[in-house]
């Protein structure tokens, strides 16, 4: 259950390090590296909610694979040498080619005062645009859509309309896995009003289908045409708010757009299309929440747009209960847009093509040049990596090598580049082991500074412990390259409040201006005033607050009008065809983010969902001869992966799902987003990371196997994805020949050439079994077969460093409970556990099982999984 108590002494208030919700977090350090860490209930984003991630972030703070010190040509160093290096090199280049020559990525990661810093070195000294950061990715199309309706990138509402609205909108998001925090707010107000009503729009039947009221499962990059079609029945049933239209500009021409679409482009009925108008039409408070499946496509800026249009006609924003809602994907990535982080923006949501913006900005850091055009995207940028245009690359707390569409060719032009600098926490990244430079940077837990959720809310993000080994803060590092290549007093921090206190003062010159972001009200608090600043919404003027915005229908345009803007949909860039008949959409699991830096290292975070895997629906499965937990080959023009089958009506036949958080260090076949082109929206440079075109076939394993360890496990088999348990590794392996001598291998796989062996051989199945031992201790096991393994694997892995009963079996004895594969994260409850209460009638409903099991009662990001359990039992008794 959720711990509602306040801070107890020694706690200490952070936020957590993961999704935009931007979660307050509670941590006490136990004095020896570990922390315990439980939902701030004072904090105004979660209420003292956490997810299973935010639950497990003491179990990530680890410093095995922690980089303790800087490294120059993967050779230990000191902090003067690498940074003489890092200044030396990049000034050298700049003389050399000019400013364009170099660029910085960075990350939605970074605090606010690391952004800050790396965008006022990159763009007010170094004379260059091109920093970019991963919020591309993300938040792209977003920023790019809000600026052509409201003139500034803001966000009009709060967390509290979700909980206001009468009907929730849910398009291109899987809040229950994907933000499982907001999506328990969300359940919890619909319980509390019977009357509210959730419409999911997403291909996929996803977790968060399970609250929906209705569902509709359009046609990947169709929600357009849905929402044009939405716009026409506005206005037919008499919706149009005309005294808010006296503050709107486009109305007319973005009718007639909207009223010419052909709604069968969404592949939805007459009646779902009709259902949704009127629904959306005839409730006022009307919230619609959007995320990745509106931004990751080429007419993702459009989508955004089509939404806000209907919001706009309405005049139903800025008011409680209603609006457009944009929930971000990173911790920061709101920070990052506001201290202009992306190649195209200014700090202070100031425009950098703006001679007047420009000029400010330029006095207010008295810098001695500015660029007066956009900078590289990320796409581009990396493209001119691999052209050799981009000659010095600095990398910031992320890894493009997995991440950035087309992920092959970019990994190949880092590892070309004639100088590459990355900051970052591990050196085991795919990235990191491309750079010439490797700085080390502190993480969560050490790190000091702010961060921006995606309702406004500026969060302190605190330091619970000192930095590991020589770690510095990322602002701390590009602050002495600043000085190192001249620029000494525009870099003199000491601290990251005296950024936080240039950044407020120069808000308030930018509001001056008539921008949206003023935290100018902050200016001036001292570092005992930074120390204890609370979660703060903004704007924050010496005036005071504002909650919500354009409610009063002033907007940031020129001319002080909203902008409807005339979209017409556009299909996907990639054609399917009969070389590539599937659309591949990607997205996030539940208990892992990102490439996994830090969630991987949780064990209880990779059980639920250990290895890439592939969504296919079962007629498309069945005419490939695709088997259960059988693993497909998957092409694209751009890349190839080798991923596990999960077959499931969950996506539509000619769709298949993949998760993209695998990477060379856990599943190099797995690297998905090397299969997605680097196709991007023309306004906002964001990829279509959700509609790749692909091929599948079943890839013909001659071997299936598992292995556990209590050591590291070194796999050289076709396939292979590792994760840690609690005491060690496990691994799933296959490949297409097998060897002569499989002691000989699992030797050398465990790095155990000495160890005792039990063995088990039947060659007429192919099935081989092999445990080390140390005096009766189980070391290593692994199981091989000609078809997927069947076995108990978590209780495999639980006998690691045990005195094992009888490990080759695979299985528990008969008076050893198998709670089976992890269902609960947070509470580490089973599948096994949850049908047992089910099947003997102790619980029907997910509430029941929480009460007996303890699942779903922590963050509730289960919950859906738990429901589709009882259903599945409701159906087999009804079968019977």
């Amino acid at each position: 259950m959720m711990d509602t108590r306040p801070q107890q002494p020694g706690e200490i208030r952070t936020t957590c390090a993961y999704c935009g919700v931007g979660c307050g977090v509670l941590a006490q350090p136990d004095g020896a590296g570990g922390v315990a860490v439980r939902g701030d209930p004072a904090h105004p984003a979660n209420l003292g909610r956490l997810c299973s991630k935010g639950f497990a972030l003491g179990e990530t703070l680890a410093l095995d694979d922690r980089l303790l010190t800087p490294r120059v040509l993967d050779m230990d160093t000191n902090w003067d040498t690498a940074l003489g290096l890092v200044a030396d090199r990049f000034s050298q280049t700049i003389s050399d080619h000019g400013p364009d020559s170099v660029a910085f990525y960075v990350s939605g990661q970074l605090l606010t005062e690391d952004y800050y810093v790396a965008n006022k070195l990159m763009k007010g000294f170094i004379g260059s645009a091109n920093i970019d950061t991963n919020s591309r990715l993300c938040m792209a199309s977003t920023v790019a859509g809000h600026k052509r309706a409201f003139g500034t990138d803001t966000v009009p509402g709060t967390y509290e309309d979700l909980e206001l609205a009468d009907l929730v909108v849910l398009v291109g998001s899987n809040l229950a896995w994907c933000h499982p925090v907001i999506y328990q707010r969300l359940a919890a107000a619909k319980a509390a009003n019977p009357a509210m009503r959730v419409v999911v729009i997403d291909p996929r039947r996803t977790a968060t289908c399970d609250l929906a009221d209705m569902h509709l499962a359009l046609e990947p990059g169709s929600d357009v045409a849905l929402f044009n079609r939405l716009l026409a029945a506005i206005h037919d049933g008499g919706a149009v708010d005309a005294a808010y239209l006296r503050h709107v500009d486009g109305f007319d021409e973005t009718l007639r757009a909207a009223q010419a679409q052909d709604g069968r482009v969404t592949g939805l009925t007459e009646a779902q299309i009709s259902a949704f108008c009127n629904l959306w039409v005839g409730t006022q408070k009307v919230v619609t929440v959007f995320s990745q499946g509106v931004n990751q496509s080429s007419s993702g800026t459009d989508k955004v747009n089509a939404i806000i249009n209907c919001h706009l006609a309405t005049g139903r924003i800025g008011k409680p209960g209603m609006g457009p809602f944009s929930v971000t994907g990173q911790p920061n990535a709101m920070g990052g847009r506001e201290v202009g982080g992306l190649a195209n923006a200014l700090t202070c949501h100031l425009d950098l093509e703006d001679a007047v913006h420009r000029d400010l900005v330029r006095n207010f850091w008295d810098a001695p040049a500015m660029p007066e055009g956009a900078g590289l995207k990320a796409v581009d940028l990396f493209e001119q990596v691999r052209t050799g245009q981009i000659k010095a690359l600095w990398v910031v707390c992320t890894n493009p090598a997995v991440s950035m569409p087309d992920a092959d060719l970019v990994r190949d032009a880092i590892a070309g580049c004639d100088f590459t600098v990355v900051s970052d926490v591990t050196a085991n990244t795919d990235t990191a082991r491309l750079a010439h430079v490797l700085l080390p940077a502190t993480g969560w837990g050490e790190k000091d500074g702010t961060v921006t959720n995606s309702d406004r809310t500026i969060s302190r993000q605190r330091a619970l412990m000192p930095a590991a080994g020589q770690a510095r803060a990322d602002w701390d590092i590009m602050s002495e390259v600043g000085r190192r290549m001249g620029w000494t007093d525009a870099f003199a921090y000491t601290s990251p409040a005296q950024i936080f206190d240039e950044y407020a003062a120069l808000s308030g010159l930018a509001a001056a201006m008539g921008r949206d972001f003023d935290i100018s009200g902050l200016t001036g608090l001292g570092q005992g005033g930074y120390d204890a600043l609370q979660p703060t919404r903004w704007p924050v003027t010496m005036r005071g607050q504002t909650a919500r915005f354009f409610a009063d229908g002033q907007f940031y345009t020129p001319g002080g009008h909203a902008r409807m803007i005339p979209v017409t949909a556009r299909p996907p860039a990639a054609k399917t065809a009969p070389r590539y008949p599937f659309r591949l959409n990607t997205g996030r699991i539940r208990d892992q983010w990102h490439t996994m830096t830090r969630t991987a290292k949780a064990p209880r975070l990779n059980q639920h969902l250990g290895e890439p895997f592939l969504e296919i629906h079962p007629d498309d499965a069945a005419s490939l001869s695709i088997a259960p937990a059988g693993l497909i080959t998957v092409t694209s023009p751009q890349g190839r992966c080798i991923l596990r089958a999960m077959i499931t009506d969950r996506v539509q036949p000619g769709q298949v799902f993949a998760p993209m958080h695998w990477t060379g260090e856990t599943a190099p076949t797995g690297r998905v987003d090397a299969l997605v082109a680097s196709v991007v929206d023309p306004l906002s440079g964001q990829p279509e990371s959700k509609a790749a075109v692909v091929a599948l076939a079943p890839y013909d394993a001659a071997w299936f196997g598992f292995a556990v360890s209590t050591g590291a496990i070194n796999p050289a088999s076709a396939y292979w994805a590792r994760s840690r348990v609690a005491n060690g590794w496990r691994a799933e392996l296959a490949a297409d020949t097998a060897p002569e001598d499989w002691e000989g291998e699992a030797r050398r796989l465990f790095a155990l050439p000495d160890a005792a062996c039990q063995t088990f051989r039947d060659p007429a199945t192919g099935t081989v079994r092999l445990a080390f031992t140390d005096e009766g201790r189980l070391l290593a096991a692994l199981f091989v077969s000609r078809a997927p393994v069947a076995l108990s694997r978590d209780h495999l892995a639980a006998q690691l460093g045990q005195v094992a009963q009888s490990p080759l079996s695979g299985r528990p004895s008969a008076d050893m409970p198998d709670p089976g594969a992890v269902v609960c994260a947070c509470l580490n409850v089973g599948v096994n556990t949850i049908r047992g209460v089910i099947d003997t009638g102790q619980a029907t409903t997910v509430a029941q099982v929480g009460a007996c099991t303890g699942a779903g009662t922590n963050c509730g990001s289960c919950r859906p999984e738990i429901a589709v359990l009882l259903a599945q039992a409701t159906r087999l008794e009804a079968a019977e």
